[in-house]
Order: C-alpha cells, then sequence, then structure tokens
C-alpha cells in the first residue's frame, strides 16, 4: 500500500438542511398556507388557489410510516397543484424547492418546512417537494392531486445517484 496516497470515498456526502417553522409570507415561493378562517370568510387570495383542470381531481386519505429525517429524492408535478395536510392535528416536515422548468431542482433554495396540524399546504405546480417526514410512527394525510398525478406525472430527481448526496433536516 502507499502511503500517499488518497483513499476513495464512496460514502454519500450528508447535507442539513435547517427546520425553519412555516409562514404564508416564508412559503409564497412553494405554494400557500391554509389556516382555519370563519365559515363565512367570502372566497379571496388566502384561500386554496387549485389548478386541477388536466384531469380528474382525486382527493384521499393516504397513511405513511415513520422514515427518519434524511432524504435523497425529491419531486415534482408539473400538471397541478397539490395540497397535503395532516390528520389528528400531527406536526410533519417537508422539504422544498421553487417550481423550475429545468429537470433538477435549485438546492440554493431548498428549504425544510415545520408544519402544525392545524393548516395545509398546496403546492404550486412544478414545486419540487420531499416528505411528508416526521416523528411520529404513522400520520395519515388528505392529499388533493389528479387520479393520475403518480402515474404520469411525476418527474424524480435523485440526489444520491446524480451528486452523492443526501439531506438530513436538522432542528435550528
Amino acid at each position: 500500500m502507499i502511503q500517499d496516497e488518497p483513499m476513495m470515498n464512496n460514502s454519500p456526502n450528508l447535507k442539513p438542511l435547517k427546520i425553519h417553522k412555516i409562514n404564508p409570507e416564508t412559503f409564497i415561493p412553494y405554494g400557500q398556507v391554509i389556516i382555519p378562517a370563519e365559515d363565512s370568510k367570502p372566497y379571496d387570495e388566502s384561500d386554496a388557489q387549485l389548478s386541477l383542470e388536466k384531469g380528474v381531481p382525486r382527493f384521499y386519505i393516504m397513511r405513511l410510516a415513520q422514515r427518519g429525517r434524511q432524504f435523497s429524492t425529491i419531486t415534482r408535478h408539473g400538471q397541478c397543484t397539490q395540497c397535503l395536510g395532516s390528520l389528528e392535528g400531527k406536526e410533519w416536515l417537508l422539504a422544498v424547492a421553487p417550481p423550475s422548468e429545468q429537470d433538477y431542482p435549485d438546492i440554493t433554495r431548498l428549504k425544510v418546512f415545520r408544519i402544525p396540524g392545524n393548516c395545509f399546504v398546496k403546492l404550486e405546480v412544478g414545486t419540487w417537494h420531499a416528505g411528508p417526514y416526521f416523528d411520529h410512527e404513522f400520520v395519515d394525510f388528505y392529499n388533493l392531486e389528479l387520479s393520475n398525478t403518480n402515474i404520469v406525472d411525476h418527474f424524480t430527481y435523485d440526489f444520491l445517484a446524480q451528486d452523492n448526496l443526501t439531506f438530513e433536516m436538522v432542528d435550528g
């Protein structure tokens, strides 16, 4: 063995991403935060601005199991908005990057948000997202998208395969 040769390290680079508390202003580049409002409030721009005209909307409850706080893939949907919210008031995490036409997200604008269980998020068409993630054993989420979103409108970028990179969501 030659002492001066560097050892090859094929383990992925782990990049920490600070978790931010979500609010409507900081989430604008990615979509909308929808918070409770009185039933008599008239429709306005604070309501979810949906784009579901390219197919049959699907509103369903999905059960997800806890999978830690690391991710190496991120997905976008180019044909519809998507709404996500947890049931039973459980908080959760979502990593997002702004919509783009490229086949990869802008990692300089990748952000992780902590979302309380009393609101939901609407992702803009094309918003890159990884999650939901959470610390509970499982969480049920309501999901509004198109009926075939996960079949025909599901583009995923793999940071591990392309960049040897994995992200970890960390409390700040």
